[in-house]
C-alpha cells in the first residue's frame, strides 16, 4: 500500500482524509498540535513542526508521496527529499514560487500573464516613497494566509499598517468580479479544470465569505479566465492541483490575483457538486489514478462559517439545528474546539438549480450560524 503524507493538519488535511477512505492508501500526517482537526482521521499522526528541516526531511523518509496543506513548510527539507527520489506535489520548485509574493508576481510577469502592476518593497521607510502608486494592497512575500499579510493602503495615512518586511505592493484594479479556477495536473501532465466560481469576499476579514459555482459570467470571459488560469498552471510545470485566483475588471479584462498550490476554500463545494471533488482529484494525481470528474452535478454556494468578533476560546454552533432543517445543504465542521474573531470554523454547502435559491439560503445561512463562545 502507498505510503502517503500531508504536511499540516488544519481543515484542508482533515477533508483530504475523508476523501482517502476510498483509496488503497496509508495516511501520515506531521502537525505541531496533537489536537488538530486531521489527526484522529489519519493512519498515522506524527507531531512535529512543518517548517522544521529535520522534522520534515525525517517526515517524507517513510513515505512514497507527500503533499502540503499549506504553503508555509520546510522547503529545503523538501528539495532534499526531492533530490532523493520523494515524489512531492507540488513539486518543490512550483512551491518556491508560489509561497514567495515577489516570486509570484515576477512569475507572472515572466511568463507574460496579466497580473495588477506592482513594486516590491523591503522597509516600511520604503513603502513611505510610493504616495504615487496608491490605492494598492500590501502583501508580506512570505507567510501571509486567510487574509493575514494583506494589508490595503488607499492613502497615506495607511502606510503605518504596512509591512517592515520584504513584500510587494500591488495597484488595486477596479474589480467587477473575482473568479477562482481549480486545476489539476496528473503526474504525465493531463489537466482537468473545474467551472470557474464567483467570490464574494468580506472586506474586513479579506477572506472568503460565500462563493457560486459556476460563476454566472460571459461565455467569453470564461473562455479568457481558463486561458489564463492554464497557462498559470502549465507554466508551473508541476502535477498537483491548484487554485488560480483572478480578478474581472470593469471593462472585463482578466488579471491573476495569486495561485495556491494545494486544494482551496474556493473548491470545497465540490464535495457535494461535482462528481470528483478537489480531495478526491488530489488523491487520483498522488496515486496516479486516472483524473476524475469536474462537471457539476447541480449548481452550488458555499458559505464561510468564521469566528464571530468578539468570541474567544471554546467553541460553540448557534444555529445548526435551522440549517440542518433545510433540504439539499451541506454543513462541514472543521473540528477546531477553539474559536477567536475570524478562524474558519467550517462552510455550509448549498445545492440547487436555481440561483436565486442558492443566494438566498446562503443569506439566510450567514445570518443564521454564528460561531461563539458560550457565556
Amino acid at each position: 500500500m502507498i505510503k502517503a503524507g500531508i504536511l499540516g493538519g488544519g481543515q484542508l488535511g482533515r477533508m483530504l482524509l475523508q476523501a482517502a477512505i476510498n483509496y488503497p492508501v496509508e495516511t501520515f500526517i506531521m502537525e505541531n498540535d496533537a489536537t488538530c482537526p486531521a489527526s484522529h482521521l489519519c493512519h498515522h499522526f506524527i507531531k512535529g513542526n512543518i517548517t522544521n528541516f529535520d522534522d520534515v526531511y525525517n517526515f517524507g523518509k517513510i513515505l512514497d508521496v507527500l503533499t502540503i496543506e499549506i504553503e508555509n513548510v520546510n522547503e529545503d527539507a523538501l528539495q532534499k527529499l526531492e533530490d532523493e527520489g520523494l515524489k512531492i506535489f507540488p513539486n518543490v520548485a512550483a512551491l518556491k514560487i508560489i509561497k514567495n509574493k515577489i516570486l509570484q508576481k515576477e512569475f507572472y510577469k515572466k511568463i507574460e500573464v496579466p497580473s495588477g502592476e506592482f513594486v516590491t518593497t523591503n522597509t516600511k521607510v520604503e513603502l513611505l516613497q510610493l504616495a504615487s502608486f496608491l490605492p494598492a494592497v500590501h502583501k508580506i512575500a512570505k507567510g501571509g494566509y486567510d487574509g493575514k499579510g494583506v494589508q490595503i493602503i488607499k492613502t497615506t495615512a495607511d502606510f503605518e499598517n504596512g509591512f517592515d518586511a520584504p513584500a510587494v505592493l500591488e495597484k488595486m484594479v477596479d474589480i467587477k468580479k473575482e473568479l477562482s479556477m481549480i486545476i489539476a495536473v496528473s503526474q504525465t501532465g493531463e489537466t482537468v479544470i473545474y467551472e470557474p466560481v464567483d467570490m464574494v469576499v468580506d472586506q474586513r476579514l479579506n477572506l472568503l465569505s460565500y462563493q457560486i459555482s459556476p460563476a454566472v459570467i460571459q461565455e467569453r470571459i470564461m473562455w479568457k479566465a481558463e486561458a489564463v488560469a492554464l497557462k498559470v498552471v502549465k507554466e508551473l510545470k508541476s502535477a498537483g492541483i491548484f487554485a488560480v485566483e483572478l480578478f474581472v475588471d470593469i471593462n472585463d479584462n482578466i488579471f491573476v490575483n495569486e495561485t495556491a498550490p494545494r486544494v482551496h476554500n474556493s473548491g470545497h463545494h465540490s464535495i457535494e457538486a461535482c462528481y470528483s471533488s478537489q480531495f478526491d482529484m488530489l488523491w487520483r494525481v498522488l496515486l496516479n489514478y486516472p483524473l476524475g470528474n469536474t462537471d457539476h452535478i447541480l449548481p452550488s454556494a458555499i458559505v464561510n462559517l468564521v469566528g464571530e468578533h468578539g468570541h474567544t476560546g471554546d467553541a460553540h454552533f448557534e444555529g445548526l439545528n435551522e440549517v440542518l432543517a433545510m433540504d439539499n445543504v451541506f454543513v462541514h465542521i472543521y473540528g477546531k474546539k477553539q474559536t477567536k474573531p475570524g478562524r474558519k470554523m467550517g462552510h455550509v454547502t448549498i445545492l440547487s438549480s436555481e440561483p436565486r435559491e442558492l443566494l438566498h439560503k446562503a443569506n439566510q445561512i450567514k445570518h443564521l450560524v454564528k460561531v461563539i463562545t458560550r457565556l
